[in-house]
């Protein structure tokens, strides 16, 4: 028996990587492969029974897997950032939760006929979007910047405050369910506000003091924030029923506010737990439906779905955007994008079970009902937002940016030519002096590993095409043109040449080159050679070609040691210079050339640095 539970678990996991992979390179949210393969394993084909596989250890595994998904999202919502924020994002956020909240409650009462309590709580956790279904779906839509900020930011920020406001329900319900009177009631609701308030403000403060003040190991952060973390959501639980959720997220936007401390690498490391939870969570509940627990709520719960697809979300977005500049092919836009995720379905299984638990059987109909709602919106707004966007003239065009990896001298001067021609730049880096400097220059920049969980979520890559793999390590270029090859292809892809050399270059770094990007510029300009001249004052400079200068007169002027970066054609069309290329610039083209030589300012070309 124990071989057989762990060769299930196992297969959890493997079937979790499956799905991820599958929706990584499908750009689809991985929550719909995620539920496939949940209700193929478990009600149709019977392979797992997750309160068999689990037992007793079911209800606790969901309450911390949701206790850490929680508290990972709340560590993104910093409060600089939001007053900085548009002020749609905030009424999106404020207003707009209530609306969809009152909306979906009253549809959800009188349609499938919950009861009031249980209604306002489905109301609750059907506020939420979050970004690990919202960042996906962007990169396909691909929206003006505009609507993909205030998606994205409304995406980060929504997930704790529904959270939270499913919290408080489910805490008014559970104190309401004892049959005292009213005051007492509100006196236990009281309770267990402020144990969350309290316990979450002083672990967090805690927490900080012991990460601002180096009190421990950077290799114990990790481990002392998650000690930490289930700690207080035990002892909050313990102190007043239910608090502990409330506790960890207070915690997380304490601590993601506390000033002088850096909560990047414990960011990482939640979001990487987060991924292995949500994938195993996603699989565990779906196997837990019941196929007839949907023919209970009959046809009308499809009904609930299309209110608050075409109800709650245009009144939550008229709302949000009165008065504001947008136009109206924005505000349908936003009307339409609001994809439920994982928050709602974690919360939704955990509350049903504690509801069950304190002797509401009608509580088991809030998770078939919820993963209706997630089905049904990711699968409708995948399908059509894209050619909605399209249709409405708000997608963005042809995209013509460039995320760079690496924001060191190279690649800032790359960087800078770049945007000086008109086009976007995005330089990422994980050295905060690269990233300073280039902030120093107006460049912009995302500071982390392009890689990682975090650059998922959080990366803008609205209006990026291409990717110029620009830093001093070979393998690090790899990795990136690997993780970003179905975002931008063969064709967007670019890396500089491997600092070996060439007939000593191993199958691997061949192998990267060949399939995973094209060599910039040519053979011989590898990094440290880039690095060398722009060492040495060398400058990229802005070459017009004439009938009398042309390309060959240009290279005869600059000299070999001179090296073509890319050019501009007159049709205003950008041509990348790459290793073994044939590309022959005629006279009206500009070329950026990164050359040491001083020209002489009388033959006829229209040259500047």
């Amino acid at each position: 028996m124990t071989e057989h539970t762990v060769l299930l678990i196992a297969v959890v996991g493997i079937v979790s990587l499956f799905c991820q992979t599958i929706a990584w390179w499908l750009k689809l949210p991985a929550i719909l492969f995620l539920l496939l393969a949940g209700m193929l394993a478990g009600p149709v084909l019977g392979w797992i029974n997750p309160d068999d596989l689990f037992g007793g250890l079911l209800f606790p595994f969901i309450s911390l897997s949701v206790a850490v998904i929680l508290f990972e999202g709340s560590l993104t919502l910093k409060f600089e950032e939001i007053r900085g924020l548009e002020a749609v994002v905030r009424r999106l956020v404020t207003v707009g939760v209530l609306v969809t909240w009152i909306v979906t409650s009253v549809a959800t009462h009188f349609i499938v006929a919950f009861p009031w309590p249980l209604a306002f709580l489905f109301g609750a956790f059907t506020v939420v979007t979050g970004p690990t279904v919202i960042i996906p779906m962007l990169r396909t839509v691909r929206p003006t910047a505009q609507i993909a900020n205030i998606l994205r930011w409304e995406g980060i920020v929504i997930d704790p405050v529904g959270a939270l406001l499913a919290v408080l329900v489910f805490e008014f319900i559970i104190s309401g369910q004892s049959g005292l009177a009213i005051g007492h009631t509100l006196l236990i609701f009281g309770e267990t506000v402020f144990t969350g308030l309290v316990l979450g403000a002083l672990g967090g403060y805690c927490l900080g003091i012991i990460l601002r003040r180096h009190l421990l190991p950077e290799y114990l952060h990790n481990m002392t924030t998650l000690a930490i973390l289930f700690a207080l959501y035990a002892a909050s639980n313990l102190l007043a029923t239910e608090s502990g959720l409330l506790t960890v997220t207070i915690m997380g936007i304490w601590l993601a506010n506390m000033k002088n401390v850096r909560v990047d690498e414990i960011l990482d490391f939640k979001e990487a737990l987060s991924l292995l939870l949500i994938s195993v969570l996603f699989i565990i509940l779906a196997a837990r439906i019941e196929f007839s627990q949907f023919e209970q709520l009959g046809w009308s719960a499809i009904g609930v779905f299309l209110i608050i697809q075409f109800v709650a979300r245009p009144l939550k977005v008229i709302s949000a955007t009165f008065g504001s500049t947008l136009n109206w092919r924005a505000r349908v836009l936003l009307g339409w994008i609001a994809p439920r995720g994982i928050v709602a379905a974690a919360v939704a299984a955990l509350f049903s079970l504690r509801l069950e638990e304190n002797g509401m059987p009608e509580a088991t109909l809030l998770v078939p009902l919820t993963f209706l709602v997630i089905i049904g919106t990711v699968v409708l707004q995948s399908a059509t937002a894209g050619p909605l966007a399209r249709m409405l003239g708000v997608a963005e065009p042809e995209p013509r940016g460039f995320l760079i990896v690496g924001a060191n001298a190279v690649a800032r001067a790359i960087a800078k030519s770049l945007q000086q021609a008109g086009y976007r730049v995005l330089l990422t880096d994980t050295s905060w002096d690269n990233i300073s400097a280039a902030r120093m220059e107006s460049l912009k920049t995302f500071y982390g590993n392009p890689v990682s969980e975090y650059a998922d979520r959080h990366l803008d890559l609205v209006g990026i095409g291409h990717m110029f793999a620009l830093s001093p390590r070979d393998d690090v270029n790899a990795l990136a043109a690997l993780r970003y090859w179905p975002e931008f292809g063969q064709n967007g892809i670019f890396s500089l040449a491997s600092s070996a050399k060439k007939k000593g270059r191993s199958e691997l770094h061949k192998s990267a080159s060949g399939k995973f990007g094209q060599i910039l510029f040519r053979e011989d300009a590898v990094f440290g050679k880039l690095a060398g001249l722009i060492g040495n004052g060398a400058e990229i400079r802005r070459t017009t070609l004439t009938e009398k200068f042309d390309f060959d007169a240009m290279q005869a002027e600059y000299g070999d040691e001179a090296i073509v970066l890319f050019g501009i054609t007159p049709r205003e069309q950008l041509r990348i210079f790459t290793a073994g290329s044939d590309i022959k610039p005629a006279p009206g083209w500009t070329l950026f050339t990164l050359t040491a030589r001083e020209t002489d300012d009388n033959h006829s070309v229209s040259s500047e640095t």
